[in-house]
């Protein structure tokens, strides 16, 4: 079976082995087939990913070039007809085997994950934890990517980290709030300024007996907010304060926090 990875550096593999695909221009080529999900992309659109606005001389050879020697090397690797480089009529195509791309398996396990929270949020916490389990770094890595790659890596990017804010709720729910305080910590410090991790790390402190972190992460996101950006916290995460400091009933163990979201 081929395999496909981008939720980190960009990877094919076959039969659990690393298929190299080597050069700038072939890596990215793969990568926007990939990210075009199997819809065929045009030719202009493969010129504009792989060379921008300044594609070579004879850039039509040189793009049929770079697909033939990608169609053969996926063709050398493939063990049946369900992968490969395909044309169609409006452009080329990478066709793959169900759950060989980790993006798409990824995806599948999360809107499972979120079907299954409303009724058991142990399970569904379970699913998502498999689910992140998937990211091994930056969505496509370090492969030069053109607007199509960079608008579908922004997309799962995005996705990862609502998915990393229904687990935690689902944690908070099933009354693992203590297990999640490591990786909330870091998320918080992160440079990206996240106040729905913020307001969760908030409830898991309160939750573990650490009523005064949870008040200090409150004022440490409050002064990055003022520092980096020029603004207030949300009425949520203010609320949220207010709530820690009058020990509002929705922030005991089983009571449903969300109800303390604006």
């Amino acid at each position: 079976m081929t395999e496909f990875f981008v939720l980190g550096p960009l990877e094919c593999r076959s039969a659990n082995r690393p298929v190299n695909i080597s050069g700038t221009l072939q890596r990215a080529l793969l990568a926007t087939l990939l990210a075009a999900e199997g819809v065929p992309v045009s030719v202009d659109a493969l010129v504009a990913e792989l060379w921008g606005d300044s594609p070579p001389p004879h850039w039509e050879n040189a793009l049929q070039a770079h697909i033939s020697r990608l169609r053969r090397r996926i063709d050398a690797v493939a063990d049946d007809r369900s992968t490969g480089l395909i044309v169609e009529h409006s452009g080329y195509c990478l066709q793959t085997a169900e759950d060989t791309v980790d993006a798409k398996v990824f995806m599948r396990k999360f809107d499972t994950a979120r079907l299954l929270g409303a009724t058991d949020p142990v399970t569904a916490a379970d699913a998502l934890r498999d689910a992140l389990s998937l990211w091994r770094g930056k969505a496509f890595g370090l492969v030069a990517q053109g607007s199509l790659c960079r608008t579908v890596a922004q997309r799962y990017e995005t996705a990862r980290v609502v998915a990393l804010e229904t687990l935690f709720d689902l944690e908070l729910r099933s009354g693992r709030h203590t297990d999640i305080i490591p990786m909330l910590s870091e998320l918080v410090e992160a440079p990206t300024l996240n106040e729905r991790f913020c307001e969760q790390l908030m409830i898991a402190l309160y939750r573990s007996g650490q009523q005064a972190r949870a008040l200090s992460s409150y004022l440490r996101m409050r002064d990055r907010l003022d520092d980096e950006l020029g603004v207030e916290p949300t009425i949520t995460l203010r609320n949220l304060f207010n709530a820690i400091l009058n020990h509002h009933p929705a922030l005991r163990l089983g009571a449903d926090h969300a109800v303390l979201r604006a």
